[in-house]
């Protein structure tokens, strides 16, 4: 008898907990579609705001839409930007629906997503600057050693470009913090390493190749036909 009382007792509890998690399962349930309503809307304004700040003309130039689609996006990077925008949203939505249900340490670690999400886009908009940089600069090397009649233009502008893509990579790293001075001692590590192989061949068994390379560059005649234009 007493057996069954106990379980008569732990059945009517957990139909007690049950009774008083449904009303709050329910607000949860409404927050979570409340929050995507808002966060399709929200998708929705980003990407036409973007757009109509001709955002997407930018980040094509800059080279990052052909780069997601070629990762499998199917848009540009105002779709990823809108996405961005659905996530944060939809993050905060979860926030507030497991909070009314009481699940702490899952709204802890989504609110230390929230709190990261600024560094991710600010990450996002130093790779999108930085590449039209140095598509910009690239373009300006070519057109100048084109100008100058300097041969490898190509070479030179592809190397002044992807050396500032380094260095923008990083920068995006080190706001997200990943690496950090691990991969920053790494970069300069190789960099001095190319810098002295460079030198070291310039300076002994590539002698021959530089001075062709040089001449390929800066062709004395050219530089004879000058100093006698100048007299």
């Amino acid at each position: 008898m007493q057996s069954i009382d106990m379980l008569l007792e732990t059945t009517r509890e957990f139909l007690q907990q049950i009774a008083a998690l449904l009303p709050r399962l329910a607000l949860a349930l409404a927050v979570l579609f409340v929050g995507w309503l808002a966060a399709k809307t929200v998708r929705f304004a980003v990407e036409r705001a973007l757009r109509a700040v001709n955002f997407h003309v930018l980040t094509e130039r800059a080279g990052t839409d052909h780069f997601l689609q070629q990762g499998g996006l199917r848009g540009d990077t105002t779709t990823l930007f809108g996405l961005f925008a659905y996530w944060l949203v939809m993050l905060a939505a979860l926030i507030i629906a497991f909070n009314g249900l009481g699940v702490t340490y899952i709204t802890d670690l989504l609110q230390r997503l929230v709190l990261f999400s600024p560094k991710i886009l600010v990450a996002m908009l130093v790779i999108i600057f930085g590449s039209y940089f140095a598509r910009f600069v690239g373009s300006a090397v070519h057109t100048y050693c084109v100008g100058a009649k300097v041969a490898d233009a190509d070479v030179l502008s592809r190397l002044a470009r992807y050396l500032i893509m380094t260095f923008v990579v990083m920068i995006a790293l080190s706001q997200i913090e990943v690496g950090g001075d691990i991969v920053q001692k790494t970069f300069l590590i190789i960099l001095g390493g190319l810098m002295l192989a460079l030198a070291l061949a310039f300076g002994l068994g590539g002698k021959n190749w530089a001075a062709a390379l040089l001449e390929r560059w800066w062709p004395q005649h050219k530089a004879s036909g000058d100093s006698a234009d100048r007299r």
